[in-house]
């Protein structure tokens, strides 16, 4: 129970941050564009009791990705809807891999004696566990957003871009997204094949020299 206890303390200010900037994005994007919405509704706070959603948050703790409530868009208020919707759907992968890179140069610059010395170094050790892991939740959320699968902001991104006519036909798949997602994630080579893949390469590209440490921690808060 107490490793249990440990382990969600590490995970749950990274993951929620990182879902809640990651929708923020959304709406202030959006806001620029000419939607107040998010804003009226108060979704452009980094308060999470106004982003969360409890089922998004167990499986943060259970699988290590989750999300928040979408942030609402009245697409009525855009000059350019679809285009202005490529934008706004971008905009939230785009901050976790800000986010990502922060957490890169935290983690640097506290692994900044050696890897092995800091991670033992019980002062900053919560610090290392936690810049570690919002690295890679991070790159999770930006990864996984990119799929080209709706309601994911890769989707969006797809509709906005394709003619109006085919967009029309490849919004259909929409009501199953969330079920297409899961099978691809879990019942298909997809995530160990191509996901996962990039989720690495970003870890060792923001890393540097510290991504073992990044290893050791997810090594930690997944090992049963």
């Amino acid at each position: 129970m107490e490793n249990a206890l440990v382990k969600i303390s590490v995970m749950l200010v990274p993951g929620l941050l990182a879902m809640m900037v990651h929708e923020v994005a959304h709406g202030y994007v959006a806001e620029r564009f000419g939607d107040p919405t998010a804003r009226m509704l108060g979704r452009l706070s980094l308060n999470p009791l106004r982003h969360l959603d409890p089922f998004g948050l167990l499986m943060l703790f259970l699988v290590g990705f989750g999300w928040a409530k979408p942030v609402p868009v009245n697409i009525q208020n855009f000059q350019r809807p679809r285009q202005d919707m490529v934008w706004i759907a971008l905009a939230g992968p785009t901050a976790n891999l800000v986010l990502a890179t922060f957490s890169g140069i935290l983690l640097q610059l506290l692994g900044g004696h050696g890897a092995a010395g800091i991670f033992h170094t019980k002062l900053l050790e919560p610090l290392v566990l936690m810049a570690g892991f919002s690295l890679f939740i991070n790159l999770v959320l930006a990864v996984l957003n990119m799929l080209p699968v709706l309601p994911l902001d890769g989707g969006r991104m797809v509709a906005g871009i394709l003619p109006e006519a085919q967009a029309r036909s490849y919004s259909r798949i929409e009501p199953f997204g969330l079920v297409l997602v899961i099978v691809l994630i879990f019942f298909t080579p997809l995530w160990r094949a191509i996901l996962l893949p990039l989720v690495s390469s970003g870890i060792s590209l923001l890393a540097g020299s510290k991504v073992a440490v990044v290893h050791r921690v997810m090594q930690f808060l997944f090992s049963s």
